[in-house]
């Protein structure tokens, strides 16, 4: 039997054995669902660093690289964006490379790179992104990114959906899995209601990007899959 596991926060990662599993990368609010979108637009690939000089190291290799970076859910000055789905636009993106750095997100996905797999989920790709993982036969770990290593709602709630996608497969859910489908179960008559309320739903108004927020709730607006292929994130073709 194949176990589904939850992840709670980026600083639980190292007690996993991740080269146990497919890791799916969850940063809700908003890298991962800008990841999505963007691949879906036709971006070349995303590539994710830790660190902010990382990413401006690219632009110091010359032009074709877009640079990506945000803190605190602001874009760092002298980037060209952060990582609003609006800056993944096909007009932006489409044909490019892109150099993405963030708060929680690429924190997440560094911290899993030795796993078998890396996916990146968001409620854009829910149901591509389930039937993938319900044809691989594979133990599978549900990374959110949280908020600086803390649990957050709305990652958790998405883990939660795509357990409850999965369960009917009879995987092994650990406590993290369960508690995150009973979450799900709370919030799924009105998610984007029910995530007002979520801190980081709070930071982003404070910032004037509501808008963020309804869009990165959007289900099933792409396909894509983002896969990480040494170090890019491309689309999934398998």
């Amino acid at each position: 039997m194949n176990r589904l596991n939850v992840c709670l926060s980026p600083a639980l990662i190292p007690l996993f054995k991740v080269e146990d599993y497919i890791v799916v990368i969850i940063d809700i609010f908003r890298a991962t669902s800008s990841i999505c979108y963007g691949i879906e637009n036709g971006a070349e690939a995303i590539i994710p660093v830790a660190e902010v000089e990382e990413c401006a190291a690219y632009g110091e290799l010359g032009a074709g690289y877009l640079l990506a970076a945000e803190r605190d859910g602001k874009v760092v000055d002298g980037f060209d964006f952060g990582n609003s789905p609006f800056s993944y636009t096909k007009e932006k993106v489409a044909g490019k490379t892109v150099v993405l750095t963030t708060t929680n997100g690429t924190h997440a996905l560094h911290l899993s790179r030795n796993a078998k797999k890396i996916v990146i989920g968001s409620f854009l790709n829910l149901t591509s992104l389930c039937n993938w993982l319900k044809s691989q036969g594979e133990d599978i770990l549900l990374a959110c990114a949280g908020w600086k290593n803390n649990f957050n709602l709305e990652d958790t709630l998405f883990a939660g959906a795509v357990v409850e996608q999965l369960k009917p497969l009879n995987f092994k859910l650990d406590d993290a899995a369960i508690a995150a489908n009973d979450l799900f179960q709370t919030g799924k008559a009105d998610i984007n209601g029910y995530l007002k309320k979520t801190s980081h739903s709070e930071r982003l108004k404070k910032l004037g990007i509501e808008k963020d927020i309804e869009f990165c709730l959007q289900v099933d607006l792409t396909t894509a899959i983002p896969v990480l292929k040494g170090d890019k994130l491309v689309r999934l073709n398998e």
